[in-house]
């Protein structure tokens, strides 16, 4: 249902606050590093300023360093709600945030992975390394499995992630994926434009909720 004024936007959720939805929460895939450009930091603190700021829990990896401490600690800072999900050998490799709202300890970097998309309702992607490919591509073959319909977003900030979507492309004209398939990787520029994705999902997903009920 899209809204065509603010004012119907702002009854409809004040009407579904009182049904019992679990809170919307955000897994976001992101470097242990900063970077070498200072728009990565800024991007990873505006999330994580936005998201507490519209009460969306945040879903990470459970560090203290890098663009994922940087995340973790601007939603922490506003209010917001910060899970982290963390391999107990990588504890003191990756050192442990130990202010989170909940520190989950897995066993296996399999476990953090399903863990963390377990409870959330979205996934997003920042810059990072082989490890936000890793999380990424998992959860983007999950949703080609059909184990979960949950959106799969890069923010490609500065074009980080041109790379890697003309490598899609590629695979696409090659016939190793599906034009369908492809789509699950949706790309916004900016902080600005994931929010807007995610607010209008988070609607989708109370309306649903509510012609449930009735």
């Amino acid at each position: 249902m899209l809204f065509q004024a603010e004012a119907d936007r702002a009854i409809f959720l004040i009407f579904m606050s009182s049904f019992e939805l679990p809170p919307y929460r955000v897994v976001v895939f992101c470097a242990s590093a900063l970077g070498k450009e200072p728009d990565y930091r800024r991007e990873a603190e505006e999330l994580g300023i936005s998201l507490a700021e519209a009460g969306m829990g945040l879903v990470y990896g459970g560090t203290s360093v890098g663009l994922m401490g940087v995340l973790a600690n601007a939603a922490l800072a506003n209010g917001g709600e910060a899970i982290g999900f963390l391999p107990s050998v990588l504890a003191d490799r990756e050192i442990a945030h130990r202010s989170l709202t909940r520190l989950e300890f897995t066993e296996t970097m399999h476990q953090r992975k399903a863990g963390m998309l377990a409870i959330a309702d979205a996934v997003v992607a920042l810059p990072g390394g082989f490890g936000t490919l890793d999380e990424l591509m998992e959860a983007v073959t999950w949703a080609q499995l059909g184990l979960h319909t949950k959106p799969c977003v890069v923010v490609n900030t500065l074009g980080y992630y041109d790379g890697l979507l003309r490598f899609l492309d590629t695979a696409v004209e090659a016939g190793f994926v599906t034009s369908a398939n492809r789509e699950r990787v949706q790309a916004v520029r900016s902080v600005h434009n994931v929010m807007e994705l995610l607010m209008c999902h988070r609607e989708q997903r109370m309306t649903g909720a509510s012609s449930k009920q009735s």
